[in-house]
């Protein structure tokens, strides 16, 4: 006899909602994934899947481009450069093998695919890092994933405090030479690479304040590629408009996987080395860019700037929207001035290799405020955080993942992993979310407390810390602060000690020394005590509160 979850009447067509387990189930037709036992890389399915479409031509179709010097790389140059890198890579660092990591530290250019695709094909672990990140964040950073060689560029001044790796400046004449040269390496052996190995290590911050290493294997990326590929809009499908402008850091999930698929579906890539919103709009109209993978405050500065009006976008189709939430104010406030552009937002975190939820037609992206539905493959939970409880549709609580796109774990962090991960697979988010009637995700807050500032995640703990060691603060709370620009900021509450009088722009000052940018504290507010529970739990909601009343300062 069937279980309940064997029958379809069992799930609701409307909302994927299973009542016997409590469970909610993608309503995306499923997705074919290879064998899990099959010896597959990343790298060799999408190139699997860009050889399957019929029409594409490596050497005239697609191209990789550089926005500010309109260098181009045939996509026949790609595989080619990639294979010389092997080559190079083992012949030059024998020690450089399967399941080792490679730390990557560089801002986007056309040596970073090119080097993602070659260690993968060596079974070689890529770790890229933030190129703005801090000698201490670093460090911190190879304590992880304790690499055994990084690849730097001359631009990251931090990468002298790197302890004593090999290392290889990608943009060093030796370097550029070796991938242009017509000489002969011995090509390396086929490496046999499991799907259960680790692909990559990308980074998370967690709530105790420092970030965290996602390790994803290559079964994880090859089900998030599958599920984009599968469902491919039609509107780009006719290849002549299929070019994507990369906005994005290739270091950040969100680039990381997007790169692959462009890859996959034989796109034209265009990269920016740095986010730029002039140079942003030029790039569209000079390359004919279709399509933009994208963060909400693009989204923002493109419905509202001025600027725009003076750049042909009329070959723009399509957006994708992730990171963080965008508004229904903002999204119609886009539709208005572009009605020929689609907006299509999604969910997802580095523990789940990217997209979780998915908008898959015009008509769901019309759900604004949304982050879509399940993908294919995927399952979720809402669970009350109080009573552990699985929820149905329209009530709020914690939002749980299951599914093949989940995370290994954290690296080096076994107590991280196995209060993230339960024994049958479910991701704690720690996202407060609902799904409603229609299956469609909507993200009400967050549970652990992080504040994202353009899509990029931070901590409050980490800058607390750092605040309290400065003489005269005797207590801090850091709070996110909405901004229509960024999403959210940083603002601090600060409690001053007897007799001090430190500033506003001391403080911040004092923390921006020592942070990435996107982590600086924007903020400042003094009072006299911070809220707190019995259990001495800061009640951040309270401030959040208190900072949108514009209330007094003092508490």
């Amino acid at each position: 006899m069937p279980s309940p979850s064997d029958s379809p009447e069992a799930i609701d067509p409307n909302s994927g909602y299973e009542s016997a387990t409590r469970t909610f189930h993608s309503l995306r037709p499923r997705v074919p994934l290879p064998p899990s036992t099959q010896p597959l890389s990343i790298t060799q399915y999408a190139s699997s899947l860009l050889h399957s479409t019929a029409s594409f031509s490596p050497e005239t179709t697609a191209y990789l481009i550089d926005a500010a010097s309109s260098t181009r790389l045939s996509y026949s140059q790609f595989l080619e450069q990639s294979r010389r890198l092997s080559a190079w890579l083992r012949s030059r660092f024998p020690s450089l093998s399967s399941q080792k990591v490679a730390l990557i530290v560089s801002p986007p250019s056309l040596h970073v695919p090119v080097l993602y695709f070659s260690l993968i094909s060596l079974n070689v672990i890529v770790s890229p890092a933030n190129p703005l990140s801090t000698p201490s964040e670093l460090e911190h950073l190879v304590k992880l994933c304790d690499p055994v060689i990084a690849f730097v560029t001359s631009s990251v001044s931090s990468v002298r405090h790197l302890p004593a790796l090999p290392t290889v400046m990608i943009d060093s004449p030796e370097f550029l030479s070796m991938l242009n040269t017509e000489k002969s390496y011995e090509m390396p052996k086929q490496v046999a690479v499991s799907q259960s190995d680790t692909a990559a290590i990308l980074y998370s911050s967690g709530t105790t304040g420092r970030v965290k290493g996602v390790e994803l294997t290559h079964r994880n990326l090859i089900t998030v590629i599958a599920n984009l590929y599968h469902n491919k809009r039609a509107s780009l499908e006719d290849e002549e408009l299929s070019v994507a402008l990369f906005t994005l850091p290739l270091f950040h999930v969100f680039g990381f996987f997007m790169l692959i698929r462009g890859f996959a579906l034989g796109e034209t890539l265009v990269l920016m080395e740095r986010f730029d919103f002039v140079k942003m709009l030029e790039a569209v109209e000079k390359y004919k860019v279709t399509y933009m993978p994208v963060s909400p405050p693009i989204v923002v500065a493109m419905a509202k700037s001025d600027v725009v009006k003076n750049y042909d976008l009329s070959s723009l189709r399509l957006l994708g929207s992730g990171g963080a939430a965008l508004g229904k104010e903002t999204s119609e406030r886009f539709t208005a001035r572009f009605p020929n552009v689609e907006i299509s937002q999604g969910y997802g975190m580095t523990e789940t290799g990217g997209a979780a939820t998915t908008m898959s037609d015009p008509e769901e992206s019309k759900e604004y405020g949304s982050g879509g539905r399940l993908a294919a493959n995927m399952q979720g939970k809402i669970v009350d955080p109080v009573t552990g409880q699985a929820l149905p549709p329209g009530k709020q609580g914690e939002l749980w993942l299951r599914g093949p796109n989940i995370m290994k774990g954290y690296v080096g962090d076994n107590v991280a992993t196995a209060e993230t991960l339960t024994s049958d697979g479910w991701l704690k988010t720690g996202d407060l979310c609902y799904f409603d009637s229609k299956g469609f995700l909507y993200i009400v807050d967050r549970l652990k407390e992080l504040i994202k500032y353009k899509a990029y995640q931070v901590p409050p703990a980490e800058l607390e810390h750092i605040i309290h060691s400065i003489p005269g603060v005797a207590d801090v709370a850091v709070i996110p602060y909405p901004d229509e620009d960024a999403g959210q900021i940083p603002m601090a509450y600060v409690v001053r000690s007897p007799g001090s009088n430190i500033s506003e722009s001391q403080i911040k000052d004092f923390v921006a020394a020592q942070v990435s940018p996107y982590k600086k504290v924007r903020r400042v507010a003094f009072i006299n005590s911070i809220p707190k529970s019995p259990a001495g739990k800061i009640l951040r909601r309270e401030l959040v509160n208190h900072a949108l009343s514009g209330a007094s300062a003092r508490l």
